[in-house]
């Protein structure tokens, strides 16, 4: 089993910046971030294959969202810039373990962290 631990999330002004930060405790093949806001379905914000360097994002974050990680720690990171209010909603981290597909295979994912709730007002 993959336990996840995300931090990171708060309140921020349109056009602000966040960083969230995910943490498991062991490797594995691919892990990412996803979100939900109220009345919407789950969406992949971005994911990234942990024996290299090959990421993945959304359509509604690329350009403005950059996923990073430190393998020693197994640790992910969010960088989220030009905030916008419809980024408003829970962020999951997640892991693919085993792999079954390419880390941009959204519906494959199967760990997941509690969230942490991104917020951003206009």
């Amino acid at each position: 089993q993959v336990y996840l631990s995300e931090s990171g999330g708060d309140s921020v002004q349109a056009g602000g910046s966040l960083r969230l930060t995910c943490t498991a405790n062991r490797g594995s093949a691919c892990m990412g971030w996803f979100r939900q806001a109220p009345g919407k379905e789950r969406e992949g914000v971005a994911g990234i294959f942990t024996g290299g360097s090959n990421s993945y994002y959304g359509d509604s974050v690329r350009g403005r969202f950059t996923i990073s990680q430190d393998t020693a720690t197994n640790t992910i990171y969010l960088q989220m810039n030009s905030l916008k209010p419809e980024d408003t909603a829970m962020y999951y981290c997640a892991a693919m373990s085993p792999k079954q597909a390419s880390c941009g295979t959204w519906g494959v994912y199967n760990h997941w962290g509690q969230g942490t709730q991104v917020t951003v007002s206009s």
